[in-house]
């Protein structure tokens, strides 16, 4: 076993180490209990204060979503006037220009959605106060907004009969002060201490090896780079992500990021375990999201070290595997989890390109983002299991003749409309708006309002189609990743994407929380020997079953056109 190999074991079994008292943790925050935090406690009533917060007041699901939305929409205000006028305003030491509203448009939303998918290249396209007041501030609080989501659904699911799910503004605050900014503070450290610039100087002018001047730009870099992996919302400081050797200098900071990425998304399973007194039900959990996301993780890692056979034709040496859009310092193992780790949880930075990545790997980090459930967003990509979690009791209970239920409440119609549309809203943003950018491809649409298509598809066929593919799952599943063969900043796809953004991030939210406010407020049914169990390996299998169907049956034509069509005409 190599070395590279033995580092991706390591960051697996570290990460898994962390998540688990750190699930225990956060159930604590969420449920009230003493903890070490709690000196923290006067921040927090003096937030309330200033917000005109009652931090013991319980919210009906409705009212919970409504503080959720309405406090969202002020940050994309807030956000977008800032964007516009960046160039005018202070700390910008190199001089960036203001944002034209489309990109800003798009900006704003990815941010505030926990997607990140950036349009504008990082060091030249924000300055230093956006960077901090704005990319920064917003990645804290849409993280916070998911866990938040997540914590009512916890409380819903407690209840054997409640009309309420907790306080929103107390589980968003508690995210932020008790999780997110300790955590942070720890990652920032160890970044800056590994060589991660963290300054408000401009620019450093340097003479090359070759003696060529270069301008290299840094900033508050290491601070936004750790909430960035921790909250799982992965926009770069500088344009290359994390493929930047200031953004990620060595393998010690490659690890460091990889585990910060997985680290809270898991931890949350557990924390439903320790949060409900059913430890047995998250292991459920934690073992059909890792069945597959090691089943991805172990394709991706045989793709890339197999190499290229384009490449070996040409008779370039692949020993170190498939190198291109790679960094040595990281190797193609590291580089082949990473791009698992972050399309699994809706992270989407890259410490390589995914773009330069070999079919086979392009093929599952697409499905990653399509089933959007293993591990997840922070918050959100357990209320996508949940999702699938009611479709899986549905069916189970029309296959065995009773009524299903899950964890004490009746699963009946009104659930199941709203389960299925969610479950049919991926699909549809995903394959609607790459039918609808394929169709201006092929048809070569010269609309007034959007570049011609010949100048943001640079790469023809089954790649080409891919990188369209790619964009809109990227956006749908709140990713942020993408192919960048694609030419995306332009209002076409500023445009667009800002709409699946959207649809894709608050939709799945509202699903989710309807549905468990609404299973909370029935009669609690006492288990008995006729009660299905979805704490069993069984009811876990089934539900792994749902979800690889569900993506099977909705993406494998796209899939099919797309990465797949390339592996083959490579000659495999």
């Amino acid at each position: 076993m190599n070395t590279n190999l033995i580092g991706v074991i390591a960051i697996l079994v570290l990460s898994v180490s962390l998540a688990i008292p750190l699930g225990r943790y956060m159930a604590k925050v969420y449920r009230g209990d003493k903890v070490w935090t709690d000196f923290i406690g006067p921040l927090e009533r003096l937030i309330y204060r200033l917000g005109g917060v009652n931090p013991q007041e319980e919210m009906s699901w409705q009212r919970f979503l409504r503080a959720l939305l309405t406090i969202n929409l002020l940050w994309f205000v807030y956000g977008f006037v800032i964007l516009l006028f960046q160039g005018a305003l202070p700390f910008n030491p190199d001089g960036n220009p203001n944002m034209t509203p489309d990109l800003a448009f798009n900006t704003v939303i990815s941010f505030v959605v926990n997607c990140n998918l950036q349009h504008y290249s990082g060091e030249t396209g924000l300055s230093y106060l956006s960077q901090v007041f704005v990319v920064m501030f917003f990645q804290f609080v849409s993280a916070a907004t998911g866990m938040a989501a997540l914590a009512g659904v916890y409380k819903a699911m407690q209840e054997k009969q409640s009309g309420t799910i907790g306080n929103f503004y107390t589980y968003f605050v508690r995210s932020i002060t008790r999780v997110l900014l300790p955590l942070s503070i720890v990652v920032a450290v160890a970044l800056a201490a590994s060589g991660t610039p963290m300054t408000a100087d401009g620019k450093i002018n340097l003479t090359t090896l070759q003696g060529i001047e270069q301008s290299i730009s840094q900033g508050p870099a290491a601070a936004m780079i750790a909430i960035k992996q921790l909250g799982t919302n992965g926009g770069g400081f500088f344009g290359v992500n994390s493929a930047h050797p200031l953004e990620n200098p060595n393998f010690f900071t490659n690890i460091v990021q990889t585990v910060s990425i997985v680290l809270i998304p898991i931890a949350m399973v557990f924390a439903l375990g320790y949060y409900l007194r059913r430890k047995r039900l998250s292991w459920i959990i934690f073992g059909v999201m890792s069945l597959g996301f090691l089943v991805f993780v172990v394709g991706t890692i045989l793709a890339e070290t197999a190499g290229n056979p384009a490449i070996s034709a040409m008779g370039i040496d692949q020993s170190l595997g498939s190198m291109e859009g790679k960094e040595v310092r990281i190797g193609a193992e590291a580089s082949a989890l990473w791009g698992i780790a972050t399309t699994a949880t809706s992270n989407g930075s890259v410490n390589a390109m995914h773009d330069s990545m070999t079919p086979i790997s392009g093929f599952l980090q697409l499905l990653d983002m399509m089933i959007n459930a293993l591990y997840g967003g922070v918050g959100v990509g357990l209320l996508n299991y949940y999702i699938f979690m009611i479709v899986a009791v549905f069916i189970s209970g029309l296959m065995v003749g009773r009524t299903p239920e899950l964890l004490g409440k009746k699963v009946e119609i009104r659930e199941m409309k709203i389960a299925t549309l969610i479950t049919l809203l991926h699909p549809f943003l995903i394959l609607v708006g790459t039918a609808l950018s394929s169709y201006m491809v092929v048809h070569h649409a010269d609309i007034a309002w959007a570049v011609k298509p010949g100048n943001w598809l640079n790469n023809p066929g089954n790649h080409g189609f891919s990188e369209m593919l790619y964009e809109y799952t990227s956006a749908a599943a709140n990713n942020g990743s993408g192919f960048e063969g694609l030419g995306d900043n332009n209002f076409f796809w500023n445009f667009s994407t800002g709409i699946v953004l959207i649809m894709g991030r608050y939709l799945p939210i509202i699903g989710p929380v309807a549905i468990a406010g609404l299973l909370a407020n029935k009669q609690f049914i006492p288990e008995s020997s006729g009660t299905l169990r979805v704490d069993t390996p069984t009811f876990g299998l089934m539900t792994f079953a749902v979800i690889f169907i569900v993506a099977a049956l909705s993406f494998f034509p796209a899939l099919a056109l797309g990465p797949l069509a390339e592996y083959f005409a490579l000659g495999h």
